[in-house]
C-alpha cells in the first residue's frame, strides 16, 4: 500500500521535494522568503505576464502602423491564445518528462529542468540539439533586444549621451543579473516589473488620448506586403515569451498547477497593449512608421519621464529572465551548476554577457529586430517545436494512455488537439517564418543600408546648427556642432 501511495503521488505530478517551503525560523529569514524566495503560483503568474511585454510595449504603435488598426488588434488576440496554447504544451510536456523521471528515483533538488532537456528525455537527443540551438538563438537575442530598448528609452531622458554609449552603460548594469540565482527568485522583481509595465501602458494611453490628434494625420496601414507580415511577426514575437516557461514551472512548489497561469497573464497583457497600442496609433498614424519607439512622439513631461524610468526596470527584470536560461546552460557545460558558491557562479556566467553587449551594439536597431527574432527564432522555439515535440511524443496508443495530464474535453481530447497542433505548425510556417521571415528580413537590412552597422545613434534627431551661439560661447573663434537635444522638443511632437 506504501508503494502505490508513493507512484499514485509520482503519477499526479506531485513533486514533495519542489512543494516542501518549510518555515522560516527567525524574522530576517522570513523577509528573505517573502521578498526573494518564491515558488507559488502568483510568483508564477507575475513572473510570466511581466516577461511579456517590457520593450515590446513600445514598439506595438509601430506595428499597428503596419498593420492597420483591425488587423493589429486581430493578431493580438490570435497570437495571444495561440501562445496561450503553446505554453500549455510545453507545461503537458514538463510533467510528462519529470513525471517519467522521477519514477526512475531522479532527484532535481539540485538542478533547474530546461527545456532542451525535456525534449531529450521525451524525444532523444537530435531533437535536443535542435532545441537547444533554436532556444539559446531566440535567448540571446531576447537579452539583446532588452539591451537595445533600455539605451533607446533613456537617450528620451537624457540625451547628452548617443545610445550607443547608453548601451555600453546598460551591458554593465544588466551584467550585475549574473547574481540572481534562479527563477525562485524573481519575487519581488517580477512584481515590481509588471506593476511599471502597467503604468507605462496606461501612460501611453491616456496621454495619447489627452494629445488628440497631430495635425492631418493619416492612418493609411496596411500599405504594402513587407511592412504587413513585418507588423504581424512582432506581435508573434510579443506573445511567444514562454522560451523560459519550463524554467518558471521548475520554481514553483506545485508545477502541474500552472497549466492556466499563461492564459490568465495573456489576458492581462492584453489589457495593457491593446488599449495602449491602439491609443496611440489614433493619435499619430502614419508618422510611428519612421518612429519605431513610442516615446519619440510623445512631448517631454514629468509623467513621460517616469514612464521612461519605469519601463527601464521592467526591461532590467526581462533581462534577467532571458539570461538566466543561458546561465543554467552555461553552468551545465563548464560542470558549475550545482555549485553552491553564488560568486562562483556569478563569476563564472560573466562570458555568457560578452556577446549580448557586442551585439546590442551592433545591431541597435529597436523595433525591427524583434520581427526579426520573432519570425526567424519564435516561430520555431515557441509554436513550431512545442507542437511537434506534443505530437510525437503521443503518437503512440500506449503513449496517450499513460499519459499523465490527458487532453481536456473542450478541444476535442487527442484528436482535437492534434489539429490543433497542426494548424500552429502550418500557420507559422507559412505566415510566421514564410512571409514574415522574408518581410523582417528585407526590413531588417533596409535598416542596415540606411543607418549602417555599429550606427551610433539609431533614429536620433540630426543636429541641427543654432541660429546664434549660447552665450557662454561668444567669445569662442569656430562654434562647435550644437548638441543632439537642440532639436529634441521637435522630434517628440513629431516634427
Amino acid at each position: 500500500m506504501a508503494t502505490d501511495k508513493i507512484v499514485e503521488t509520482v503519477i499526479v505530478g506531485n513533486y514533495v521535494e519542489m512543494e516542501t517551503e518549510g518555515k522560516p525560523k527567525d524574522i530576517k529569514s522570513r523577509i528573505s522568503k517573502f521578498f526573494w524566495h518564491g515558488g507559488s503560483v502568483y510568483d508564477a503568474w507575475f513572473s510570466c505576464a511581466s516577461n511579456q511585454v517590457a520593450q515590446v510595449l513600445l514598439t506595438l504603435p509601430y506595428s499597428f502602423s503596419q498593420l492597420g488598426m483591425l488587423s493589429g488588434i486581430l493578431f493580438q488576440l490570435f497570437y495571444g491564445l495561440m501562445g496561450s496554447w503553446t505554453a500549455y504544451l510545453i507545461s503537458i510536456l514538463y510533467v510528462e518528462y519529470r513525471t517519467r523521471k522521477e519514477r526512475e528515483k531522479v532527484d532535481f533538488r539540485n538542478h533547474v529542468i530546461q527545456w532542451f532537456e525535456v525534449l531529450d528525455g521525451l524525444l532523444g537527443k537530435h531533437w535536443r540539439n535542435v532545441g537547444l540551438a533554436f532556444n539559446c538563438t531566440f535567448l540571446l537575442f531576447g537579452s539583446v533586444i532588452q539591451l537595445i530598448a533600455c539605451a533607446s528609452n533613456i537617450y528620451y531622458i537624457n540625451d547628452n549621451l548617443d545610445k550607443r554609449t547608453w548601451t555600453y552603460i546598460f551591458g554593465a548594469c544588466c551584467a550585475t543579473t549574473v547574481f540572481i540565482p534562479s527563477f525562485h527568485n524573481y519575487r519581488i522583481w517580477s512584481f515590481l516589473g509588471l506593476l511599471m509595465t502597467t503604468y507605462t501602458a496606461w501612460y501611453l494611453t491616456i496621454a495619447s488620448l489627452l494629445h488628440g490628434q497631430v495635425e492631418g494625420v493619416k492612418h493609411s496601414g496596411p500599405t504594402k506586403m513587407v511592412l504587413y507580415f513585418t507588423g504581424a511577426t512582432n506581435i508573434l514575437y510579443t506573445f511567444g515569451g514562454h522560451a523560459v516557461t519550463v524554467e518558471i514551472m521548475h520554481a514553483m512548489w506545485k508545477p502541474q498547477k500552472f497549466k492556466a497561469i499563461y492564459l490568465l497573464a495573456t489576458v492581462y497583457v492584453l489589457t495593457l497593449t491593446l488599449p495602449s497600442a491602439a491609443a496611440v496609433y489614433w493619435a499619430f498614424g502614419d508618422m510611428l512608421l519612421n518612429h519605431s519607439n513610442a516615446f519619440s512622439l510623445l512631448p517631454k513631461s514629468l509623467f513621460r519621464d517616469m514612464a521612461v524610468r519605469t519601463v527601464l526596470w521592467a526591461q532590467f527584470i526581462t533581462f534577467g529572465f532571458a539570461c538566466t536560461p543561458l546561465y543554467f546552460v552555461w553552468e551545465k557545460a563548464i560542470g558549475l551548476h550545482e555549485c553552491k558558491s553564488l560568486c562562483k557562479r556569478a563569476a563564472a556566467r560573466l562570458p555568457v554577457v560578452i556577446p549580448i553587449w557586442f551585439l546590442a551594439i551592433v545591431f541597435p536597431f529597436f523595433g525591427p529586430i524583434n520581427s526579426t527574432v520573432g519570425s526567424l527564432l519564435v516561430s520555431f522555439t515557441v509554436y513550431i517545436i512545442p507542437a511537434l515535440a506534443h505530437l510525437f511524443t503521443f503518437r503512440s496508443s500506449t503513449a496517450r494512455e499513460n499519459a499523465v495530464e490527458q487532453p481536456p474535453k473542450f478541444v476535442g481530447r487527442w484528436a482535437g488537439t492534434f489539429a490543433i497542433n497542426v494548424f500552429v505548425v502550418v500557420w507559422v510556417m507559412i505566415v510566421g517564418f514564410g512571409f514574415g521571415g522574408w518581410a523582417s528580413m528585407t526590413n531588417f537590412i533596409h535598416q542596415i543600408d540606411t543607418f549602417g552597422l555599429f550606427t551610433k545613434c539609431y533614429q536620433c534627431p540630426p543636429p541641427s546648427l543654432p541660429t546664434s551661439p549660447p552665450p557662454h560661447q561668444l567669445n569662442v573663434t569656430a562654434p562647435p556642432p550644437a548638441p543632439a537635444n537642440l532639436n529634441h522638443s521637435r522630434h517628440l511632437h513629431g516634427l
